[in-house]
C-alpha cells in the first residue's frame, strides 16, 4: 500500500538561488511607518517554517487519513504502513544501528523526559549549564551533576572527563546529555569526542539534536551517541511531532512513559480482582494513545527532502550566510556577538547578540515594526548560559520574554538572528542593513512596553 506523494516527481528540491522552498516566502506584513514588506522569517531556532515540500505530500495524504494499527479498513492499513514505514525513515535518517529503537514523541522536550523516566535507578546524570532548559530540567528523580560552560571544545571534554572520572560508584548507570549545537551561539559542540569521553568511563550519552539535525547530517552510528532527540517543528514539519531514536534497552526494561492503549499486548483481569499487563517491547511500548500520524508523516518527508536536497550543498550555503551576518555585525562597534568559543567557532545559523545602549526587546520590536523582520529576544529557554555569556550574577532577574524594563533600559536578554534552509539573501540582507540603520540613526517610532512585551506606541 502507498499513499500519494507531491513530491514523487520532484527531481529538483532547492529553488534558483539554492534555498528549499518554505510556506509563508511570499507573506506580506504592515510596517508601522507605512506600507507593506515581505516577511524576513529569521526565527528559525525557534521554530522553523514548512519545507513546501512538506506541505504537499501532507496535503496529499490528508484524504487518505485513518487510525493505526488496528483499523481493518483500507484507510488504516494504509496510515498503519505509512506511519511504520515513517519510523524507517527516520532511522535511515538518523543512521541507526540494527536494533536501535525510533520512537515516536511530541517534541525534543518530550523526548528527553521520556528518556529521564525510563533510565535505570541510580543512574547520575551529567549536563552542562549551557543546555537548553529542555536537557537541563527533566532529570527531576536522579542525581545530576551541572558543570561549567566550557570556553572552548577541548574544554568541554575535558571537564567531562573529570566529572565522570571523580564519580563515587564507578558500577553505577551515568548518562550524559548535551546539546550538537546551542540553541543560542549556534556552535558545534564536540559529540564524538565526548561521546568517546562518556563510554571510556561507562556512562552512555544522549545527544539533543534540536538545532543540530535541520543544518547538518546526524549519524547516531558515526557519532558513537547512544540516543538522539529532535523536533519536528525545527525540521520544516511544525506538525507536533519529535522522535527519540538510540539504544533499546532502557527503554525496553522501563515501565511505559505513558500507559494506556497501543503500548500493551494483553491486559487481562486477576482472580483477585485486579489486572495483568503485558506490555509491548517494541517502540510501542512508549507510544500509548492514537499516534500524531500526519506529525509523523510530515518527519518523514523532511527527511526525504533534506537527504535528497544534499546536506553538503545545504551547509555550504548556509555558511554563507552565517559569513554574511557576522561580516556585517562586525562592522558595527555596538554589536557583540555572544560565544562560547569564540566569534568564529564554527556554528549553524544561530546568532544571538546585544547592541550597546539598547534593551535587547526594543531593538527586536524595531526590527519587526519597521523593517518586517521576525527575530527572537529574551534569554531563548537556557537561562544559565545567556547569563554566563552576558557576565551577569547567576541571581540577576531575567526573563524568556522581555524584562520589565523601559525600552533603551540595558536588560538581561538578547536578540538572536537564526535562519537555515528555505532563507533568502534578501532577508539576511535586509536584516544586516536594519541593524546598522538602528545603530546609527535610532528607531523611527516610539515604543512601549505591554504585558511583558515591547511593542509600538499607539
Amino acid at each position: 500500500m502507498s499513499v500519494p506523494s507531491a513530491a514523487v516527481n520532484q527531481s529538483v528540491c532547492q529553488d534558483s538561488s539554492g534555498n528549499l522552498p518554505v510556506l509563508g516566502r511570499d507573506v506580506l506584513v504592515p510596517l508601522v511607518t507605512g506600507g507593506e514588506v515581505t516577511y524576513a522569517a529569521l526565527d528559525y531556532a525557534a521554530s522553523a517554517p514548512a519545507l513546501q515540500r512538506v506541505w504537499d505530500d501532507v496535503a496529499a495524504y490528508a484524504p487518505y487519513y485513518g487510525s493505526v494499527h488496528r483499523g481493518a479498513g483500507y484507510l488504516s492499513q494504509l496510515s498503519t504502513d505509512l506511519f511504520e514505514n515513517s519510523r524507517t525513515t527516520v532511522a535511515e535518517f538518523l543512521g541507526c544501528r540494527a536494533g536501535d529503537q525510533v520512537v515516536f514523541t511530541r517534541s525534543t522536550t518530550d523526548s528527553l523526559n521520556l528518556l529521564a523516566a525510563v533510565i535505570p535507578a541510580g543512574c547520575e546524570v551529567f549536563v552542562f549549564e549551557t543546555e537548553h532548559h529542555a536537557s537541563l530540567l527533566p532529570w527531576r528523580d536522579s542525581a545530576v551533576t551541572y558543570l561549567n560552560a566550557p570556553h572552548t571544545p577541548q574544554e568541554a571534554v575535558e571537564t567531562l572527563e573529570r566529572a565522570l572520572a571523580a564519580r563515587a560508584s564507578k558500577q553505577a548507570p551515568a548518562l550524559v546529555c548535551v546539546t550538537g549545537a546551542s540553541n543560542v551561539t549556534g556552535e558545534l559542540w564536540p559529540v564524538r569526542e565526548l561521546a568517546a569521553a562518556a563510554h571510556a568511563h561507562g556512562a552512555r550519552i544522549v545527544l539533543d539534536a534540536a538545532q543540530l539535525a535541520p543544518h547538518h547530517p546526524v549519524d547516531i552510528a558515526e557519532l558513537d551517541v547512544d540516543w538522539v532527540a529532535f523536533s519536528g517543528h525545527k525540521l520544516y514539519a511544525p506538525f507536533g511531532s519529535g522522535v527519540l531514536a538510540g539504544r533499546s534497552d532502557w527503554l525496553r526494561d522501563a515501565e511505559p512513559y505513558l500507559a494506556g492503549g497501543g503500548a500493551s499486548r494483553t491486559v487481562a483481569r486477576r482472580a483477585d480482582g485486579g489486572v495483568d499487563v503485558e506490555w509491548h517491547t517494541t517502540a510501542a511500548r512508549h507510544e500509548a494513545g492514537s499516534p500524531n500520524v500526519i506529525g509523523v508523516h510530515s518527519i518523514a518527508s523532511a527527511c526525504r527532502a533534506l537527504t535528497d536536497a544534499g546536506f553538503d550543498s545545504l551547509v555550504e550555503r548556509e555558511q554563507t550566510l552565517v559569513t554574511k551576518v557576522l561580516d556585517g555585525l562586525a562592522e558595527v562597534a555596538e554589536v557583540k556577538v555572544l560565544s562560547l568559543f569564540g566569534d568564529r567557532a564554527p556554528r549553524v545559523g544561530v546568532i544571538s547578540f546585544v547592541v550597546e545602549g539598547w534593551n535587547s526587546s526594543h531593538f527586536a520590536a524595531a526590527l519587526s515594526a519597521e523593517y518586517g523582520i521576525g527575530v527572537r529576544d529574551g534569554l531563548f529557554c537556557a537561562h544559565p548560559l545567556v547569563r554566563t555569556l552576558l557576565g551577569s550574577d547567576p541571581q540577576d532577574q531575567g526573563e524568556c520574554g522581555a524584562p520589565e524594563g523601559e525600552p533603551g533600559e540595558r536588560s538581561l536578554n538578547a536578540v538572536r538572528v537564526s535562519f537555515g534552509a528555505g532563507t533568502p539573501d534578501e532577508h539576511v540582507d535586509r536584516f544586516v542593513g536594519a541593524v546598522k540603520e538602528l545603530v546609527q540613526d535610532g528607531a523611527r517610532w516610539n515604543y512601549r512596553t505591554e504585558d511583558g512585551r515591547c511593542v509600538p506606541a499607539v
